[in-house]
Formats: structure tokens, sequence, C-alpha cells
């Protein structure tokens, strides 16, 4: 099967709770009802076999919002959505992360989270443990863990669930230059391999090492998609 990512006209509504000054999904149950506001509004992609796409923007612009439907967080309001292959995501550091746990013991909680049975996950645990480059601390209760190191077993459970398409939020932005280049390798592997990846963040200079194509968004629309260095050049001097 070839990784392949269609949206056609993709919108995800949100309603703003006005007593409590938060937005909250739709098809949540709302304390009081407000305005409704459109997170994603008539989203059109198509991301091939051995793509990387970078989803760049300001805060707000509806990166993080796509990439939760993509991952099969958050359920789409109108519009249709194909995604062939299995999806490995990484969209927040401390997603599912338990402080009282050690290392080993949150990364076979994620990869069961993942799909994996328990038997997979403490099969994965030392290619877990090698990606992570976590070395003794793998063995600690992750509370006293930097950012940087929760993220990087995030990824570590991502990379070890072998996804056709890797999702990629901004959190590689809390990695160490030495951890970003492990990214780097497995991205570039992934699309060698006729994977898909889509990584949303503000380091231009990474999404460019990694991606050949971005989309620019603003206020939940997709406003240019083209090659990364136009993309991004024309972002970053409008700002």
């Amino acid at each position: 099967m070839r990784a392949h990512i269609g949206c056609e006209g993709v919108g995800v509504r949100f309603q703003l709770d006005r007593a409590r000054n938060v937005v909250t999904p739709a098809h949540a149950k709302l304390v009081r009802s407000g305005e409704t506001v459109w997170g994603l509004e008539s989203v059109t992609l198509d991301v091939k076999a051995g793509e990387a796409i970078a989803l760049v923007g300001p805060s707000g612009s509806g990166k993080t919002t796509l990439l939760r439907v993509l991952a099969g967080v958050l359920p789409a309001d109108r519009g249709t959505l194909e995604i062939r292959g299995r999806v490995g995501s990484l969209l927040a550091i401390d997603a599912g992360l338990l402080s009282r746990l050690t290392g080993e013991e949150n990364a076979q909680l994620l990869a069961v989270l993942a799909g994996m049975t328990r038997r997979e996950a403490a099969a994965a645990m030392p290619r877990i443990r090698e990606v992570s480059g976590l070395g003794a601390a793998f063995d600690r209760p992750v509370s006293a863990w930097s950012q940087g190191m929760r993220a990087r077993i995030g990824f570590a459970v991502a990379d070890c669930m072998r996804p056709d398409v890797l999702l990629l939020d901004e959190v590689h932005e809390a990695l160490d230059h030495e951890f970003r280049a492990v990214i780097e390798e497995r991205a570039h592997a992934l699309k060698e391999a006729g994977g898909i990846v889509v990584a949303a963040g503000h380091d231009h200079g990474l999404l460019e090492r990694v991606c050949e194509r971005a989309v620019l968004m603003r206020d939940g629309i997709v406003v240019d998609d083209g090659p990364v260095e136009r993309v991004a050049t024309d972002y970053v001097a409008a700002l």
C-alpha cells in the first residue's frame, strides 16, 4: 500500500463558550452555546508517497487542528478525508506521559495506546530505548525530565510504530541539535521508503532540510502551497 493523504473541503467547527471564554469542539457537550468559529475551512490537500510537507503560519492559523484531524484525534465537520497507511504522530510533548512512571513504563503505555499489544510493546522497548538516546534516564521517573527528554520518548514511540505517515507538531523544537539530526535522518528514510512526513513548526531551517513543499495557513485556510523555500521566505518577509 502506497501512503497517501487526500483532503477535500475539510472543515472543523468550534463553539465559543462565552461564559468560560474557551473554545470547544462543536461535537462536544457544551455548558453554554456561543458563537461558531471555523478552526479549519475548506482545506484541500493532496500529499503523495515520498513527499514531506511543512505547515507554516502564525499561531492559531490551524496547523495543529489540521494535524489532529490527520491523526484521527479530531473529526472533521465537513469535507472528505482519506489517509492510506499507518499513521504515527507526535502532537504534544506531554501527551499520555505520567510523571510517576519511568521512561520505559511510559513508553509501553504510549505504544499500547497507539495500537500495539502488550507483547508487541514489550518487544519494541530495546528499539525505543535506542532511538530515544536517553540512556539511564529511560529507567527513571519522567517527573524530573526536561521537555526535550519528553519529546524524545514520544518520537521514539512514534518511530517504532513503523509509520507510513509521520505527523510532527512543533515538539521537535524542544529538542537539542543531536536529536533533531535523528529526526531528520528518520524523516528522510521514511520519504525514501515511500512514506509521508507532515511537520508544523517555526524552525524554518529544520523544515527546509526535511521538506520540499510548504503549506501556508491563516485563519484555518490554506493561502499558499508550493516549494518550501519560496513559501517560507514569503511568509517570513510578510511578518
